[in-house]
């Protein structure tokens, strides 16, 4: 497999964008990848989308945004994996080009949620959870979230404020993202006084849908010269999709097989990465994160909120974009949304947020509530 390196990346404004659809939000990040790399079409297109049979009403969405991106004979294909399948996209890319089969691939990340009202979109998010065991039984997908983080907080002794830090340091991060969806701070009373959504999980416990694509250009590293974004790593693992099956529900052991693979693969351990763009769609996810990816003991995945080291001028920066939490959550994109944003720290272009001397990111994509986890680790080269 030969190395690939990311040539061009762009991103749209996650919102409610009413006069766009799928098709032309799509569009308008593959437009900014393709003008960032400096190239007019490339060899393959892969989209990452959950959402669009259900809300959009279209399906064959690779042939549908190649179409309209005009790459007209391209191999063109949509990826599916709940949450996750914007890393799937871009895995799915990244093997294309590794493997000598294609010399470039655009990977697009695209969803638009806002066109249907909030409890028919409650309800697509729930096929990411199983249909028989959980979703026949009433549960949101919130409410899954939920039940995990009131027996996290029984098993290890944190109280519901003890989280607070996660959302404060995305909310804080966001105001300095222009493509961020809320631009606004929270302190630490707002969150304890947010209104409850699922016991224990408030409304500043959740991360915000939104429409929005994001994309990336991938072509073989040994064609460009100087200084490169490499694809030092990439990995996807499983765990059973119903939570109430696993051996461990508090442990994403899908989230640990990856991420030792990646590291593996690039040569590094937690030590070395130097921003970690996790998914925070519930703050529960991000004490798990940390924790399954060996930023933090086992049940101590809070402490790193609770005393600062997860800012950008922390020992572990997470979310430095805004994270889910505030720069949004339009579920297919996400995935794409947080490879962008590591790129764009590794160029250091980050502005307010910029992690120091950033060298090696990792960004890390999850689809239902653990069940499907992807890992990706980029590196700076000279």
């Amino acid at each position: 497999m030969r190395p690939v390196a990311i040539l061009g990346i762009g991103q749209t404004k996650i919102d409610e964008h009413w006069d766009k659809s799928l098709k032309e939000l799509a569009g308008e990040a593959a437009f900014a990848a393709l003008n960032d790399a400096g190239i007019e079409r490339a060899d393959s297109l892969f989209v990452g989308n959950m959402l669009s049979p259900i809300i959009n009403h279209q399906n064959q969405l690779g042939t549908h945004i190649a179409d309209w991106v005009g790459m007209w004979g391209a191999e063109a294909t949509k990826i599916e994996a709940a949450c996750g399948s914007g890393a799937a996209a871009f895995r799915a890319g990244l093997m294309a080009v590794a493997s000598g089969e294609m010399e470039s691939a655009l990977v697009v990340g695209v969803e638009k949620m806002t066109d249907m009202a909030g409890h028919d979109v409650t309800s697509a998010l729930a096929t990411a959870a199983d249909a028989d065991y959980e979703v026949e039984q009433g549960v949101s997908f919130v409410g899954l979230n939920a039940l995990v983080m009131r027996r996290y907080m029984h098993e290890f002794g944190w109280k519901h404020a003890d989280f607070a830090p996660f959302s404060i340091n995305a909310h804080a991060n966001a105001m300095h993202n222009p493509n961020a969806r809320l631009h606004q701070t929270i302190t630490l009373e707002q969150f304890e006084k947010s209104s409850m959504v699922a016991t224990p999980i408030n409304l500043l416990d959740a991360s915000p849908i939104g429409d929005g694509a994001a994309a990336a250009i991938l072509v073989p590293a040994e064609k460009l010269k100087g200084r490169k974004i490499m694809v030092a790593g990439s990995a996807s693992a499983t765990d059973t999709i119903a939570v109430h099956s696993r051996r461990d529900p508090l442990f994403l052991a899908a989230a640990y097989a990856s991420s030792k693979r990646a590291y593996g693969m690039a040569g590094v351990t937690s030590a070395e990465i130097d921003v970690f763009e996790l998914h925070d769609a519930f703050s529960i996810m991000s004490a798990l994160s940390l924790e399954a990816c060996g930023f933090a003991e086992r049940g101590q995945g809070p402490r790193l909120g609770l005393d600062g080291e997860i800012t950008p001028k922390g020992r572990v920066p997470v979310c430095t974009r805004g994270g889910l939490k505030a720069r949004g959550h339009p579920v297919g994109a996400t995935g794409l949304y947080q490879i962008v944003e590591v790129v764009q720290q590794l160029r250091g272009e980050c502005g307010e947020t910029q992690v120091a001397d950033a060298r090696i990111g990792m960004a890390q994509n999850i689809g239902g509530s653990g069940a499907t986890i992807l890992t990706h680790i980029l590196r700076v080269t000279d």
